[in-house]
Formats: structure tokens, C-alpha cells, sequence
């Protein structure tokens, strides 16, 4: 995370994030994969797999990395989708924040093996998942995804 002051306000730190959406077809449509977690401030949460870099990673190593771990499915990187960005509020600190995610397909792996940072993941048809996740923001990188996977 990078950190400024800005003149008379507190510490504005800066954060950065990758991640993955991860759509399939099924018999009913097409679905995407979220992950829900449990959370104080807002009880559960579902949204998509994401996470820091660790050491040196690139963005698409990280993404690669956490959705791997977040899931437990191997995934490759399609294309890139794009960026979201906000802000919070994190123990007096304003963190402006930025995620960037990318397209990626299932190869392998089974979701029995998702890691602590869900309680359970699974897959969603388009329709419910729009009513269930959380945040604007992924609703709305999850719509610019759909053109990117088919094409158009």
C-alpha cells in the first residue's frame, strides 16, 4: 500500500488488487462464481475472488494466485476486463482502493478445496447473482465482463 498525506486531511493510502471472474454455461444459461464471506461490519458478504500481490507479483500472477486459492479451481486468464475503483474508511485511514480483474476460465481444481477467506463458494446464474452480490462496483465489472466472453 502507498501512502500520502493529503494537506489538512489524514492519511490517504493507496491499495491495489486483482482478481478474477470466472463465468461458465450451464443448461439454465450462463453463471458466474462468487465467493461469500462473513464480515463485522456488514454480516456476509458475496462478491468475486480477489486479492493482494504478494512480494512482486504482477497483476495477473496475483489473480491468478487468489483465485486459485479463494476457489480452489485452476483458472487461466482470457482477457483482461478492467479496473474498479473506491474508498473506505479503515481505522481513521482513507484507502482509495483499485482492482483490477480479468476474465478467466476453469481448467481444473474442485471448490472443496477454497481456502479460509470464503465460507463457501459457489456458482450463480447471472440474474441471481446480480441480486446477491454486494457491491455495485462488481455488478458492474461482472456486466462489462459478458461482452469480453462472448466476443462482441
Amino acid at each position: 500500500m502507498a501512502r500520502s498525506r493529503q494537506a489538512g486531511g489524514p492519511t490517504l493510502t493507496r491499495a491495489f488488487s486483482a482478481g478474477g471472474i470466472l463465468l461458465r454455461e450451464s443448461a439454465d444459461g450462463r453463471e458466474v462464481l462468487l465467493g461469500r464471506r462473513r464480515r463485522d461490519r456488514d454480516g456476509a458478504t458475496w462478491s468475486l475472488p480477489k486479492g493482494t500481490p504478494d512480494g512482486d507479483e504482477t497483476a495477473e500472477q496475483t489473480a491468478l494466485r487468489e483465485v486459485r486459492e479463494e476457489t480452489g479451481l485452476e483458472v487461466r486468464i482470457l482477457d483482461s476486463v478492467g479496473d474498479i475503483h473506491y474508498r473506505f474508511v479503515r481505522g481513521g485511514r482513507r484507502i482509495e482502493k483499485t482492482v483490477r480483474y480479468f476474465l478467466m476460465e476453469v481448467t481444473g481444481g474442485d471448490l472443496a478445496r477454497h481456502d479460509h477467506e470464503f465460507e463457501e463458494v459457489r456458482w450463480f446464474d447471472l440474474a441471481e447473482a446480480e441480486a446477491v452480490m454486494s457491491f455495485a462496483t462488481e455488478r458492474n465489472i461482472v456486466a462489462r465482463a459478458l461482452p469480453v466472453a462472448t466476443g462482441g
